[in-house]
């Protein structure tokens, strides 16, 4: 049995959490108001797809000095709050410690490793569409659940070994890839561009994917995250591209993306860490990001004004 804590709750880490804790796995999960008290009062219900749900006892606190060292973390705040949870992790934190962080993106790793040490951090990467639908109360909507994760000098370990048995045994499909970082921006092509291209026109999926016009700027923003990566040394495989388009077919046609959603309610969204990541790390390569600068352009109004920077 492993000891693993869940900070944020969310879709992502509401879902793959409550899943080990149903597994037999020492869970605990670090939350705050109404989700926190939902969670210790009436514990944790996950729906699936097909209309079933569940509901089971859970252990939850807003204090990580409760919990004590954990084996592993996952992380599942929204990217802009990573440095700020890393700090919240840290009486968490043992000599073999591990944080699995779970963000969309690239950067996340990177933002953990300059707080915890590199030591004490993995690369990894989910596909789901779950979302939070109230306090304690998460729901699977669509897309079979895969997880994919290790150590960022791509080693196998005997505690990564552990996570993914501990994963599978929940009856999650998980693997540890030969190349994290190349498998994280593999999930950028498809994530930072079906978000943008979401946001902008506010449309589902089986929109965007089937008008020629906007499946063919879909098509040109995946284009333009692969070359970034391939400039930045990433070992993308030649598929990269096709692959991705592939995914965004295969997607329930009401499909959202979180940061969609996110900008749609008039929330702070990940922007800055999906089509505004895009721009800074191809600038940084000098490669140009035409589409995603002005998807990042576009939506930055909005973004702005969620975050109270702007009145409009």
């Amino acid at each position: 049995m492993m000891r693993i804590a869940v900070v944020g709750v969310g879709g992502v880490g509401g879902y793959f959490g409550g899943r080990l804790a149903q597994s037999g796995q020492d869970v605990a999960f670090i939350a705050r108001g109404k989700h926190l008290e939902a969670l210790k009062t009436h514990g944790l219900t996950l729906d699936d797809p097909e209309g079933g749900s569940v509901t089971f006892t859970v252990k939850a606190t807003d204090n990580p000095s409760e919990i004590g060292q954990v084996d592993a973390i996952i992380l599942g705040v929204k990217a802009w709050q990573v440095a700020d949870a890393a700090a919240l992790m840290q009486p968490m934190i043992g000599s073999e410690t591990f944080v699995l962080p779970l963000q969309n993106g690239v950067e996340a790793p990177l933002i953990l490793s300059e707080n915890l040490g590199p030591r004490h951090v993995f690369g990894g990467l989910c596909y789901i569409v779950s979302l939070i639908i109230g306090p304690g109360h998460i729901r699977h909507v669509g897309m079979k659940p895969y997880l994919a994760f290790g150590e960022l000098e791509n080693r196998l370990t005997e505690r990564s070994g552990k996570m993914l048995d501990a994963f599978r045994k929940a009856g999650i499909n998980a693997e540890i890839p030969g190349d994290i970082a190349a498998a994280m921006w593999q999930k950028f092509l498809f994530i930072a561009s079906v978000s943008g291209l979401g946001a902008v026109t506010r449309a589902p999926v089986r929109v965007v994917r089937s008008i020629p016009e906007t499946r063919a700027l879909l098509q040109a923003a995946i284009e333009e995250v692969a070359a970034v990566a391939l400039a930045r040394g990433v070992a993308l495989k030649q598929d990269a591209v096709s692959a991705t388009l592939a995914v965004v077919d295969s997607l329930p046609g009401e499909t959202t993306a979180s940061m969609q959603r996110d900008i749609m309610d008039g929330r702070p969204s990940e922007l800055d860490y999906q089509s505004g990541s895009v721009v800074r790390l191809g600038a940084d390569v000098g490669t140009p990001t035409p589409v995603h600068s002005h998807l990042y352009a576009a939506l930055l109004p909005m973004e702005l004004r969620a975050r109270g920077e702007v009145q409009f």
